[in-house]
């Protein structure tokens, strides 16, 4: 029911700010667009200063982490890309050599991320419920 009722005043209200923004289109034309304008220039300000004062150095710290990350992103797939480009200009003169089609990573490698659980093979289901 309270929902109800709070639907029915935001209805009232957004009615009777239609009503009055056309009443004062109607009659006073000039002075309803020089006090939207002179809203919007004063809420312009009001942002134009707390992004100058509060945000402007939160965003420059955030740049800053950002160019970090590209700079050492670049350093870590320097090698990568300038394999690439030796390949690309081999593939164009000839067939490339067994040393350039080489694995980026050994296969023998395991990824550090996964572990292997040990387990007992050996015991059967029908040994589980005793124990």
């Amino acid at each position: 029911m309270n929902r109800k009722i709070g639907s029915i005043i935001v209805y009232v209200l957004i009615g009777l700010a239609v009503v009055g923004f056309a009443t004062a289109l109607i009659n006073d034309t000039v002075g309803l667009l020089s006090s939207l304008l002179i809203s919007l220039l004063i809420g312009a300000a009001i942002f134009g200063l707390v992004y100058f004062f509060f945000m402007r150095k939160r965003s420059t710290d955030e740049l800053k982490k950002y160019r970090k990350a590209v700079k050492q992103s670049k350093q870590r797939f320097k090698n990568q890309q300038s394999n690439f480009k030796t390949k690309s200009s081999a593939l164009k003169t000839s067939f490339p050599s067994k040393k350039a089609i080489r694995p980026l990573k050994s296969p023998n490698r395991s990824a550090t991320h996964l572990r292997v659980i040990e387990g007992n093979k050996q015991k059967s289901k029908k040994n589980r419920a005793s124990l």
